[in-house]
């Protein structure tokens, strides 16, 4: 017998047991969980309510869902961990927020306390299970395609943000589908892939990079659906996983494109962006034998010429977008 409380397969240990027993084998008594309770005491809606367990995770993974008027609610580890999470919402620009602290919910002991995140004292007494969230005063991350530059860790090597906007929708993100980002570079493609419900594999050769990679993915709190793989591909291919999506950002020549395609099964889409007049040609040549499309991208922004404005041009990108 297993004693899980509330509802053991919403942050329980639920799914994890049937997965390894047969299905006479168990037999689940659900009860009202956390999430059902917090949410019948303040009131809220609980589909338009973001529930999240961060009790073995960590607060970054709240990032995307912060949105002004979001209503989240977390269990966390303990009373301390409440305080903790106050202090990173209030250091990333949500202080402003209402947050509750609810204890022993659906018991003689129950307690639900109201506070604002940047003047929460700090640590609660006894066994905190979960606090709730109405985020206020602070801007989340917008959910077009293409995010700001400043806001990834890079050494100059990143797909820039209109370029970046047009590979996406190439790619056609869709929810629990899988990328594969060869020569990764920051990983922007892959965070903005992974914002979208899915999960990247992203290759980068140099482990400086592949470092920036890993600090950006959990920036985003999304170090769980972003793995990184410092190798060189081709050779770093073979043991991943099948891709759904395939995106080449630079690097690419014949000998990397005859190791790749056979990999790929029937239906998956490969986008491959390049600068060079040598990739370009290639492009050339594979879009005349596989089909997709093939478009040459310029962008120009303003910048100052002495007392006016001129137009700056920044290198020509082409991209060709396949399906296998």
């Amino acid at each position: 017998m297993v004693l899980a409380s509330g509802d053991p397969f919403w942050h329980g240990a639920g799914a994890g047991l049937a997965e390894k027993l047969e299905a006479g084998e168990w037999v689940a008594h659900s009860a009202a969980s956390t999430f059902s309770l917090a949410a019948a005491r303040l009131g809220w809606r609980i589909e338009s309510t973001v529930c999240l367990g961060l009790h073995a995770a960590p607060f970054e993974r709240v990032v995307p869902h912060l949105a002004a008027g979001a209503r989240i609610i977390c269990l966390v580890r303990d009373g301390r961990a409440a305080g903790d999470l106050a202090n990173w919402l209030s250091k990333h620009g949500w202080g402003a927020s209402p947050f509750w602290t609810l204890t022993a919910l659906g018991g003689p002991r129950e307690g639900i306390a109201e506070h604002r995140a940047d003047r929460f004292a700090g640590d609660l007494a006894g066994n905190l299970i979960a606090v709730a969230v109405e985020a206020k005063g602070g801007q989340g991350i917008p959910r077009s395609s293409g995010l700001a530059d400043d806001l990834f860790v890079h050494d100059g090597q990143i797909t820039k943000r209109p370029v970046r906007a047009l590979a996406l929708s190439a790619l056609a993100p869709r929810p629990g589908e899988r990328l594969w980002d060869i020569g990764a570079g920051s990983g922007s493609i892959s965070v903005e892939w992974a914002l979208c419900g899915g999960t990247a594999i992203a290759i980068e050769a140099r482990e400086d990079r592949a470092e920036n990679i890993r600090s950006n993915a959990a920036a985003f709190g999304l170090a769980h659906r972003v793995t990184v793989v410092a190798g060189q591909a081709p050779q770093a291919l073979a043991a991943l996983e099948a891709p759904d999506a395939v995106f080449i950002g630079g690097g690419l020549d014949s000998a990397m494109f005859d190791s790749v395609w056979p990999l790929l099964a029937p239906g998956t889409r490969l986008v491959a962006h390049a600068v060079t007049l040598e990739t370009e040609a290639l492009l050339g040549e594979l879009h005349r034998h596989h089909g997709g499309e093939l478009m040459r991208v310029e962008i120009a922004h303003a910048g100052p010429l002495g007392r006016y404005r001129s137009w700056e041009t920044a290198r020509p990108v082409v991209q060709w977008s396949a399906v296998r």
